[in-house]
């Protein structure tokens, strides 16, 4: 009788060892209708595509060149001119700033007159261009203190216009001197860029005229950006 009750209390004890272990609770339900946080891409902030004379042809630009009417035009730069050239619906040749006869480096901006620009987030520039021998077209940007910066990375392409696409956040600043239109310094940290004042594009090689060689062109433009009232 006492070995039979051993037995019987050993083989209780195994098939408590062998229960499976309890299953883990179910994770409480998700809200009906939650999603993971979008990413929240700014809106046009402006767009400039330029504007031909009536005379066509090539030209000093001016304000006249501009399009867009809420855009000012500021050129930068010690010698020469900024040109202005093309053909309104031509894509082989759309109309576009041209930098062959600046003696010097040179560039421009656009300034919008009722707002600043917040290139902070995923605020983005797109711009068309062409460019001959060494040259590239750089983004340039205005703070709301005064501050000249220009960006590290530049595009260039020899064969044909292209598109270029600038995430703003992701760029390398140095200070540039807006007269000689000529780098300083080492990168700049922690750059506000919640208040652009002007934004545009400088070439750092001086051009070479008419031909290949050395010169860059910028037509169609886009800035992607909140706006700040000014």
């Amino acid at each position: 009788m006492l070995l039979r009750t051993s037995l019987l209390f050993i083989a209780a004890l195994a098939a408590f060892g062998q229960a499976p272990a309890a299953a883990p609770k179910p994770a409480a339900p998700k809200p009906a209708g939650a999603k993971p946080a979008a990413a929240t891409r700014p809106p046009l902030f402006f767009k400039e595509d330029w504007k031909q004379s009536a005379a066509g042809g090539e030209h000093d630009i001016s304000q006249e060149s501009v399009g867009n009417p809420a855009l000012e035009l500021k050129l930068y730069g010690e010698s020469g001119a900024v040109l202005l050239t093309g053909k309104a619906g031509d894509e082989n040749n759309p109309i576009h700033t041209w930098s062959g006869e600046c003696e010097g480096p040179c560039g421009f901006a656009l300034r919008h007159k009722e707002n600043m620009a917040d290139l902070t987030g995923l605020a983005r520039i797109r711009v068309n261009t062409k460019t001959s021998g060494f040259h590239v077209v750089r983004p340039m940007i205005k703070l709301a203190d005064g501050t000249w910066l220009v960006g590290d990375r530049g595009d260039s392409s020899l064969r044909d216009w292209l598109f270029s696409e600038y995430n703003v956040a992701d760029l390398k600043w140095l200070k540039l001197d807006s007269k000689k239109m000529v780098t300083n310094g080492n990168f700049v940290e922690n750059v506000d860029l919640s208040k652009v004042d002007e934004i545009g594009f400088v070439d750092l090689h001086p051009g070479s005229g008419h031909g290949p060689g050395g010169w860059s062109d910028v037509a169609q433009i886009e800035v992607y950006a909140k706006s700040v009232k000014r």
